[in-house]
């Protein structure tokens, strides 16, 4: 494997208040199937988060609503109390239905009542970075008002319960918006090697010194595909999702990543993704796979 030897300023991003590991991890799947109820080994993702935080990594990403309460709860158990280089970074404005739905939870009363979810659950006295998701359109940014529901969160970061603010599944329009009313400390969009609408947002968030943390980094559900994905792995001797972090982390210095595992073999694949050079001739390669895809919505498996 082909590794580069980064400095400092291109292995580390701001979030909030904090500079951390690009690196890190996404713990929406230590829950049950679908993302709801418990998971068949709570064990097994205890050890598995104790493994992401001795392997170095400082930004875990979460939400009381994966489970819901599942995941936070698992690492509450496994984690607390918290390494102080430890960021836990979640999400309001969803709630759980029957059966494992997905619904807004917008209101004021919401989105208050989900703070304090996450809070005692994690067991935090203060949520470094809360994230906005916007559910307009449950699987794509949409456009909708989203004053109230940022000015709620902007007293709750008055009062101490927040720390700094984030959207996530919003359009460049909404991204503008939130900049007018709070200071936003990232947006988390999906994004990926085929995935890419966020081109210019993410050229716009970097400019102006934000963090854009891509969810789905792999292709989710539907795991990325590609012929020439997999040759540019083989000839740098990596798997190709290894590849497909590695051209994110090169893709822009504000991108800050959180693969999902719940393998403890994945995730040190997924942390070598780091140390993963792409040279000008794969990144072109690379490059053409959105160009081969565009056109067909939501280009995951080519």
């Amino acid at each position: 494997m082909s590794v580069s030897n980064p400095t400092p300023d291109t292995r580390r991003y701001r979030l909030g208040g904090r500079e951390l590991q690009r690196m890190g991890y996404g713990a929406m799947q230590l829950a049950g199937p679908g993302v709801y109820g418990p998971p068949a080994d709570p064990q097994a993702a205890m050890n598995l988060l104790r493994d992401v935080v001795t392997a170095g990594v400082e930004h875990i990403d979460t939400s009381d609503f994966y489970g819901p309460h599942i995941t936070n709860q698992l690492i509450r158990e496994a984690l607390h109390p918290y390494a102080d280089s430890l960021t836990l970074v979640t999400k309001v404005g969803a709630r759980r239905g029957l059966g494992g739905s997905w619904l807004p939870a917008f209101s004021p009363e919401e989105l208050r009542s989900a703070v304090h979810d996450n809070l005692r659950n994690l067991g935090l006295e203060r949520l470094e970075v809360v994230n906005l998701r916007l559910m307009f359109d449950t699987h794509h940014p949409a456009e909708g008002p989203i004053e109230q529901p940022l000015k709620v969160l902007e007293q709750l970061r008055r009062d101490g319960l927040v720390g700094h603010i984030g959207l996530s599944n919003a359009t460049p329009a909404q991204v503008e918006q939130a900049r007018s009313i709070t200071e936003l400390a990232c947006v988390q969009n999906h994004y990926n090697l085929a995935h890419r609408a966020d081109d210019a947002l993410i050229d716009q968030l970097a400019a102006a010194g934000i963090a854009y943390v891509p969810f789905f980094p792999l292709g989710g559900f539907t795991p990325l595909q590609s012929t020439s994905l997999s040759e540019v792995a083989r000839d740098l001797g990596a798997t190709p999702m290894q590849v497909a972090l590695a051209w994110l982390l090169q893709r822009s210095p504000n991108i800050l990543l959180i693969p999902g595992t719940t393998s403890a073999v994945h995730l040190r694949e997924n942390l070598a993704a780091e140390q993963l050079l792409l040279d000008e001739s794969s990144l072109r390669r690379l490059d053409a796979i959105a160009s081969a895809g565009r056109g067909r919505e939501g280009a995951q498996k080519l």
